[in-house]
């Protein structure tokens, strides 16, 4: 890389540390490069981003953002994964952390707070972004329906006792 090449890899991994709901810094040591693949594509099929983070520029581009307190997660073999939704990044990693035993989480930074591995773990067991607005709008609708089957039953109920006397008018 030419210093260009640096400065330019510098600005956009500072912005995705500045802009991104949720950063998780992993050791990929011992990963097949079928399996960062596999990595690459789960990411990007929940909406979020894998890099391999050279670790002398992710500090450099660290500095000055509201995650700077992770630099000391950038040691040896690291990479980042990260999401808009502060879920989709942590959920993905982790599920493949069980999977394959080489990608090891050290941490990560939901804005400017820092995250342990076990914050991370615990990021990744709360339901989505997505999932939360399903179950909201089956909350908002439910009562909905509640409400149009009361409404609509004295009107039934009316009706069918109509149709009963109807009957019976009909059958004397």
């Amino acid at each position: 890389m030419d210093r260009a090449e640096k400065r330019e890899f510098v600005a956009n991994l500072s912005q995705v540390f500045e802009s991104t709901g949720c950063v998780v810094v992993a050791h990929y040591a011992g990963l097949t490069v079928s399996q960062m693949n596999e990595l690459r594509s789960k990411m990007r099929q929940a909406g979020g981003t894998v890099k391999v983070a050279k670790n002398r520029l992710a500090k450099i581009a660290l500095q000055g953002t509201k995650s700077e307190s992770i630099q000391s997660l950038f040691q040896g073999q690291t990479l980042i994964a990260y999401s808009d939704d502060p879920v989709a990044a942590p959920k993905v990693a982790s599920e493949f952390a069980k999977a394959n035993g080489n990608l090891v989480i050290l941490g990560g930074a939901m804005g400017a707070t820092a995250l342990d591995a076990d914050g991370v773990k615990a990021l990744a067991s709360l339901p989505s972004l997505d999932e939360l607005r399903a179950k909201l709008v089956g909350m908002i609708s439910t009562p909905a329906t509640r409400i149009a089957q009361v409404v609509n039953a004295p009107a039934g109920q009316v009706a069918r006792v109509i149709g009963a006397y109807a009957r019976k008018d009909e059958a004397a």
